[in-house]
């Protein structure tokens, strides 16, 4: 039985890891052929390996998300590789977590770079090249919608993403080819990244899953495959009346209003 995104090429920026590296295993899983792109070479090999030798069609692409030229390189070898491109997943990010008084402006600016510039030029340089019903899908976070002590930075990268993608849906509704764009916003995700929060916070992985567990109703945090999974369905003709909307899968967290305990 054909896969829900048979024929449909992907790209997956910061794949290497994490919430990336689940997309890229969920998209290609579902038959799309998947470019993989990080500036983590060896996980990003890795990983493109992985697939390849599950019969997938894979490759992997060295792409700082904040260099043009990189986006300038990236679009057209990936066309040529597998005649197109239908799919981009904008995963890539950082974090800040610093109180407010404590942030540079030089980490201020890494972290708009990376987390808005480089969804902005992924955003412009795929829509240009993208077949007609293309999906752009921006990962941002329940910090879009709120924010918590010591990540006022990545909230407002967050927050950019969440509105960019409206405004972004709004010029591909209006190109013949109908280019869908719409944010993802996570709740906590056990990633590696995650799992620091975990140990610098709480003390240790097991204690920091535990209260991390009791800010979402569901009674867990969440998996990077919870993600990739709304990742399909938007990447998918399932979701081909969807564009400048919201898909928050944060096990309830916003629902009682973020930064507070649930009983």
């Amino acid at each position: 039985m054909a896969g829900r995104l048979e024929g449909r090429v992907a790209l997956v920026t910061g794949a290497a890891r994490g919430i990336g590296k689940a997309c890229a295993r969920a998209l290609s899983t579902e038959g799309a052929p998947v470019a993989l792109a990080d500036v983590d070479r060896e996980g990003g090999e890795a990983l493109t390996a992985e697939l390849a030798a599950d019969g997938a069609e894979a490759m992997f692409i060295a792409l700082d998300v904040t260099s043009e030229a990189d986006w300038e390189a990236a679009i057209p070898a990936i066309v040529d590789r597998f005649g197109g491109l239908d799919v981009l997943v904008n995963n890539a990010g950082v974090g800040i977590v610093e109180p407010l008084p404590e942030v540079t402006l030089e980490s201020w600016r890494k972290s708009m770079s990376v987390n808005c510039e480089g969804v902005f030029l992924g955003t412009k340089h795929a829509m240009a090249a993208m077949r007609p019903g293309g999906s752009i899908i921006n990962i941002s976070s329940i910090l879009g919608f709120t924010s918590i002590p010591s990540l006022s930075a990545y909230s407002a990268t967050k927050g950019a993403v969440r509105l960019f993608s409206k405004g972004a849906a709004l010029d591909g509704a209006k190109d013949e080819r109908r280019i869908r764009v719409n944010s993802i916003h996570p709740g906590y995700i056990h990633t590696e990244m995650m799992e620091a929060t975990c140990y610098r916070d709480y003390g240790s992985l097991e204690a920091g899953l535990r209260e991390l567990a009791k800010q979402h109703p569901i009674g867990r945090v969440g998996k990077p495959e919870d993600i990739a999974n709304g990742v399909v369905f938007l990447a998918s003709e399932e979701s081909s009346f969807v564009t400048g909307t919201e898909l928050v899968i944060d096990g309830g967290y916003l629902a009682v209003g973020g930064y507070s305990v649930f009983p």
